[in-house]
């Protein structure tokens, strides 16, 4: 039968080299930072607060 080697049935993968799990290390870091980096920035747009809903006692009164 296909597949029955002298380890048994099944899918037996190799394990990537150590350049290419250096790189997926970085980019997936790097992913990370960046997304972390724009939610600092413009988190509150993203949660759906703006600029305009600010009250900062502007004679206005907060009502809309």
């Amino acid at each position: 039968m296909a597949g029955h080697g002298a380890h048994g049935p099944g899918f037996h993968p190799h394990l990537p080299g150590a350049g290419y799990n250096f790189l997926a290390k970085a980019l997936g870091a790097s992913m990370w930072f960046f997304i972390f980096y724009r939610a600092r920035q413009d988190g509150a747009k993203l949660i759906g607060r703006h600029s305009f809903d600010d009250d900062h006692g502007d004679g206005h009164g907060g009502h809309h």
